[in-house]
């Protein structure tokens, strides 16, 4: 069988996680948008950059929610359209995290350059490394011996995404410390109103957790079915 229960029971203390995370972030984000800021967060990220010497990276609006990221390749921050413009302490705080990972890029931040370099290998764990390890379970039940070899290179190509989420958990964690200080430094946001600021970056932080949790359940659930076909033979 592909869809085992089992895999679902393994994975259920992720699944729950991650449903109580993004309800806490939108609970959180809701309130802090409630909370005025004397910057749009496109402006106070402009400031964060320029004040660690950046002016050369770049703000752009992207379109949909919550979208907002930093490409490292191009050396831009894309900020959504809640955020980009608004001028409350949830767009102020996201915009900040983002920052936080130019000042990383510039800075070299090992977790990020390795974190980069893992993309294209936790890309091709995540799409070809499900379809072998689906593929290796089929023909492993078939009792065709491609099957085992195919399962273990799911199992490989898989724990790449494992990798990479692990290796991302310091990134961001780092990248929202780093935006939670200088908001305070650089007077963009006062000591009082950053319970605000801390309630959306910390929850955005559980969604990672999640993420995380979840692939390494994932990874130990196919670790043991693998385990278990090798016991049957």
């Amino acid at each position: 069988m592909i869809f085992d229960p089992l895999f679902f029971l393994m994975i259920a203390p992720a699944l729950l996680l991650g449903f109580w995370a993004q309800w806490r972030v939108k609970s959180q984000y809701a309130a802090a948008s409630r909370v005025p800021a004397q910057l749009s967060g496109a402006a106070a990220a402009r400031h964060l950059l320029d004040s660690a010497g950046l002016q050369s990276v770049g703000i752009e609006p992207i379109a949909g929610q919550l979208t907002d990221h930093y490409d490292p390749r191009d050396k831009v921050l894309r900020l959504s359209q809640g955020v980009y413009g608004a001028r409350n302490l949830a767009a102020v705080g996201i915009a900040a995290h983002e920052a936080g990972h130019a000042l990383q890029d510039a800075k070299r931040y090992a977790p990020l350059v390795v974190r980069n370099a893992a993309v294209p290998l936790a890309g091709f764990g995540s799409q070809a490394g499900t379809w072998m390890l689906f593929g290796g379970i089929i023909l492993t039940g078939m009792g065709s011996v491609l099957g085992k070899p195919l399962f273990l290179a799911g199992i490989v190509a898989f724990a790449a995404v494992v990798f990479f989420q692990l290796v991302n958990l310091p990134v961001e964690f780092d990248a929202s410390n780093r935006a939670k200080r200088q908001l305070v430094s650089y007077g963009i946001v006062s000591e009082a109103d950053m319970s605000y600021v801390n309630g959306v970056l910390n929850a955005a932080a559980w969604t990672y957790v999640a993420a995380t949790l979840q692939a390494v359940l994932t990874l130990l659930y196919y670790v043991m079915r693998y385990a278990g076909s090798s016991n049957n033979r």
